[in-house]
């Protein structure tokens, strides 16, 4: 028996139109889609064995591909009182996600061998609602484990170019990523990167902070070796009638914001603070990971005993917590890999969580000449700004950090220039308690923000504030692109015969109040706490099945599979 899904805005290609999909509940494939509404008579459903029970007319609302989320920690096994592959895929089903990829670290162990996936895919096992496929490890010790683990079939490999904080999962120089490159080449994968290093740190040639400048002027690119990509007129506006390039230039939201908390001094003592560059806090060596907020000891207090400057310091000003990771972070990090590119140009790498504005220029002249480097951004980096986030809430804490209203808008715009490709969660969860609440205290925190499941209707949110963009931008971001970036797009991400049956009925017009307690992750904690969003999924279908529906919750089986097959270029 088939099914049939007919609506007025389907999205098809580059297109909203009328349509009816056809697809089959036994195959998990897309069998025809015929342009146009068809009648639950019609001949055409009839040849396919479509009877008026099978056939829903949903317009208006949208019928799109399910979202492939291809940043997503589901931290099973070894710490699932933070997440796990039920509660993760469920969160994911309910927001119109079909398909995650889990992140190698935060599972204990981390997937940076086969042996290590073997128990991953062992612990996934009937715990899946959506399809899971998993990336591949980069840390100092496994490079003979990379060939083998492509084999096995992880869509790629993730390295930190800083201290991770967790010690299964040590950061990577450029000499290791340039013996990596080496190592892979000639395969089918992709090689991604936590990309911040700190200033201080520059045994490989980084600029200090003394030195740094922004990247705001033509010939420090041109210095650098590349031409700038030519930049058109920006046409966009926000609501206000502001555009966005007016609002770029006038730092639209007062752009000072360190500046009345910190002084220089201050700000650069917490750049380049040791103690304070790992990803994760850490009070010594190896890390101690708490669940009793109140033992949990701040690492700017350690700091703080090695720099005077840093004795006024308030901890739960989120001002001091993003002074602690400047742009220079970032920029730094991607001026290495794009060294590390042109030595090995035949192997893609990708910046995994691009915050930083300032790195757009570096990165869009490296593609314009050609690098295979690509770069996604987060749902969060493109909805919040740091002017707002209030003192205290380290719920809102992630890294790199949320940074500028202004930088908030060179994100956007870098998107809208094609720089910036694909918009993931980094649903990156852990228990409230190690979010410090009842201290506030930023750095003592465990960074990461609880999205995965909520992206299609913030994208949505904010992407209706621009004239220029529209449901079909949301969709090559989270659909089209990262099928592609994960080697899945022959057969998922997209509504075309043959392709997977993974569909979502999204109603664009009704409003939602997100709220901690009825969230899916296991642990009901998230910076979106409280928002209004435009737009809720009605209803997600995995390969032809329903996996939920807003009016009947999740399915009661799981029907989630691994994904270990090889890449795909379509």
């Amino acid at each position: 028996m088939s099914r049939a899904l007919a609506s007025n805005h389907v999205v098809i290609g580059n297109k909203v139109i009328p349509a009816t999909v056809v697809f089959s509940q036994s195959s998990g494939k897309i069998l025809s889609i015929e342009h146009s509404v068809l009648s639950p008579d019609d001949p055409i459903l009839k040849s396919y064995d479509v009877d008026e029970k099978s056939y829903r007319d949903v317009s208006p609302f949208y019928v799109m591909p399910g979202l492939v989320d291809s940043h997503v920690h589901l931290n099973e096994p070894g710490r699932t009182e933070w997440e796990g592959f039920a509660t993760g895929t469920q969160a994911a089903a309910a927001g119109g996600v079909t398909t995650v990829v889990d992140m190698p670290l935060n599972a204990i162990p981390p997937t940076t061998n086969v042996k290590n996936l073997n128990i991953k895919l062992d612990a996934a096992k009937g715990q899946c609602w959506v399809d899971v496929a998993f990336w591949g490890g980069l840390v100092p010790d496994n490079l003979d484990d990379l060939v083998p683990l492509i084999n096995a079939g992880v869509r790629g490999f993730k390295g930190f170019m800083i201290d991770s904080g967790v010690d299964e999962f040590p950061a990577i120089n450029s000499f290791y990523i340039d013996k990596a490159l080496e190592k892979v080449k000639g395969e089918d994968t992709l090689i991604m990167f936590h990309a911040e290093m700190q200033p201080a740190c520059n045994n490989h040639g980084l600029q200090s902070l003394e030195t740094y400048e922004p990247l705001d002027r033509i010939d420090e690119v041109e210095d650098f070796g590349f031409s700038l990509m030519p930049a058109t007129s920006l046409k966009t506006t926000l609501s206000n009638n502001t555009t966005l390039e007016e609002a770029i230039d006038n730092d639209y939201i007062n752009n000072h914001m360190l500046k009345r908390v910190l002084t220089n001094d201050q700000a650069r003592a917490l750049a380049v603070a040791p103690i304070l560059a790992p990803v994760e806090p850490r009070t010594g060596a190896p890390s101690e990971i708490v669940h009793h907020d109140h033992k949990i000891a701040s690492p700017l207090l350690e700091a703080q005993r090695d720099q005077d400057s840093l004795a006024n310091v308030d901890p739960t000003a989120y001002a001091s917590y993003l002074a602690s990771r400047p742009d220079v972070f970032e920029v730094e990090a991607i001026r290495t890999l794009i060294g590390c590119a042109k030595k090995n140009p035949s192997v893609p790498l990708h910046i995994v969580h691009l915050a930083s504005g300032e790195a757009v220029p570096i990165l869009a002249a490296a593609q314009s000449q050609g690098l295979k480097i690509s770069a996604e951004t987060c749902f969060h980096y493109l909805s919040f700004c740091a002017e707002k986030i209030p003192n205290c809430s380290t719920f809102f804490k992630c890294c790199p950090p949320i940074r500028t209203e202004k930088n908030r808008l060179e994100l956007w715009d870098a998107l809208r220039r094609g720089i910036i490709k694909t918009v993931v969660s980094d649903h990156s969860p852990c228990t409230p308690e190690l979010k410090n609440l009842a201290k506030g205290d930023f750095f003592s925190a465990w960074g990461g923000i609880s999205s995965v499941g909520l992206g299609l209707p913030v994208l949505h949110t904010e992407a209706l504030k621009f004239i220029e963009f529209s449901i079909i931008d949301v969709v090559t971001w989270t659909c089209y692109n990262t099928a592609k970036q994960v080697g899945l797009g022959h057969r998922k991400g997209n509504l075309k015969v043959g392709y997977d049956a993974d569909i979502v009925i999204f109603d664009p017009y009704t409003e939602q109040s997100i709220e901690n307690a009825k969230t899916y992750f296991k642990n009901k904690l998230t910076a979106y706490n409280g928002r209004t969003l435009r737009g809720r999924v009605v209803e997600t279908i995995l390969r032809g099945n329903s996996i939920f529906a807003i009016d009947k919750g999740h399915s009661k089986i799981p029907m989630g599979r691994a994904i270990l097959e090889k890449r795909s270029h379509a």
